[in-house]
């Protein structure tokens, strides 16, 4: 075997493994580039799918109502159909990339041009006739933001050994948990009832922080050449390698999928539905829910960057992922039913205080469960985009479930947040039958 420039062990198939013994130092600038990618292209998709829409989509329509629920859950659920097969087939190409910016570079730097490119789009829709070129530009969106997402993740597979994991998780988790809170705080910024039109400047604000999130992960990771390495061919063998979901060794990975997934559609359904929770459902305009938004944004972000910093490297100390998991599933559940048992804007903060301290044990040690359950590292990207299924999952099922729950309940949208509490706590249960 040869040695590879990064510190890994090169062999004829493409490999991952950078063992504790080949990297005893933490690789931080790894840290810092997936991180800060992590952050730069998921607070403009967060200000979106949880603001700018839900308001732009109001505003279209004329009030909240079935109608936005309705066409937010089929938003969701075509875009997530759309990104649930572009994160694994993206995912697999990166794999095999060969460039002299390596395997990811490529993929993060366009992905990031085309993905601001739509939200330019998207941002200039205005009225009802335009809303099957919204559909068209969502699913573009859920396309070419994976090709950010899917390669940037690998990196961590690809460039970090298993002892520095846990803390490459905790900075990734960093940017992860500001991108996903502070996204919705920018976006609460370009919400107004006397102003409708601010609600597109959001869009094209949000486009330049997606333009640079690739640009600026590449500089600092600075992968190398991959042009060297030994291009695998795609006959049936490597087709079913690249492309098709593991099937030994994968109740761990399942299990990991799953519990997940409902932890996250707990927190999406709540994204979601956070505006029509303060305007239909405790009576406040748009502008004072814009408020509270970003206050309950901030807030959460606080407190998930305080517990994302460390909870990683105190799972490396631990030696367990499951527990933190399940307790940060736990404290999201207590978080999302204050609203409903309370009916006060004020418990939205509170909200923010506790789900964000599970979101910030969460994002930190799930990422390194993530890692430690793949079948196969050598198939890391592909599988990670399986993985990535349990987001992609959250955004089809939340605004489905949150619209189904909203007709059961006789059109209101307090009654729904109990029993995304409950999902939250079989989302706990799930991660915990993993064997460690």
């Amino acid at each position: 075997m040869a040695q590879g420039k990064n510190g890994s062990t090169a062999t004829p198939t493409w490999s991952a493994n950078v063992t504790d013994k080949q990297q005893p130092k933490v690789p931080v600038f790894i840290g810092i580039a997936t991180g800060l990618g992590a952050l730069l292209w998921l607070a403009p998709f967060m200000g979106l799918n949880s603001v700018l829409n839900p308001a732009k989509l109001a505003n279209i329509f004329g009030g909240a109502g079935s109608q936005v629920n309705n066409f937010l859950a089929l938003l969701g659920t075509l875009g997530a159909v759309t990104s649930t097969i572009t994160t694994i087939i993206i995912g697999a190409l990166s794999d095999r990339t060969r460039s002299r910016w390596g395997r990811r570079t490529p993929w993060i730097v366009v992905g990031s041009v085309l993905t601001a490119a739509v939200m330019v789009g998207l941002g200039m829709i205005n009225d009802r006739s335009q809303l099957p070129i919204f559909i068209v530009l969502w699913c573009l969106i859920q396309t070419f933001i994976n090709m950010i997402v899917a390669p940037l993740i690998a990196v961590i597979a690809d460039r970090v050994a298993p002892q520095h994991r846990g803390t490459i998780s905790s900075i990734y988790a960093i940017g992860y948990v500001i991108g996903q809170y502070g996204g919705p705080v920018v976006g609460g910024r370009f919400m107004s009832s006397t102003n409708p039109g601010l609600v597109n400047t959001g869009y094209f604000v949000l486009a330049v922080l997606m333009l640079v999130s690739g640009p600026v992960a590449a500089l600092i990771m600075h992968e190398k050449s991959s042009l060297g390495m030994v291009t695998e061919k795609l006959d049936w063998s490597g087709f079913v390698k690249a492309f098709v979901f593991p099937i030994h060794n994968v109740r761990n990975f399942y299990l990991a999928l799953f519990g997940k997934m409902m932890i996250n559609i707990a927190v999406t359904a709540f994204g979601v539905y956070q505006v029509f929770i303060l305007t239909s459902g405790m009576g406040l305009d748009s502008s004072n829910a814009g408020k509270y938004v970003s206050l309950m944004g901030t807030a959460t972000m606080i407190t998930a960057i305080i517990f994302s910093s460390t909870s990683g490297a105190i799972s490396d100390k631990l030696g367990t992922r499951k527990w933190p998991v399940a307790f940060a599933a736990v404290l999201t559940a207590i978080g999302t039913i204050l609203p409903f048992v309370f009916q006060n804007p004020s418990t939205m903060i509170w909200y923010g205080i506790i789900a964000g301290t599970g979101s910030g044990i969460f994002f930190s040690v799930d990422q390194a469960l993530n890692l430690e359950v793949l079948p196969n590292p050598e198939n890391s990207a592909k599988d990670l985009g399986i993985l990535n299924f349990a987001n992609t999952g959250a955004q089809i099922l939340a605004p489905v479930l949150g619209a189904l729950i909203f007709d059961m309940v006789g059109h209101k949208y307090l009654p729904i947040l109990p029993i995304l509490s409950i999902i939250a706590l079989v989302g706990a249960v799930l991660v915990l039958m993993i064997k460690e």
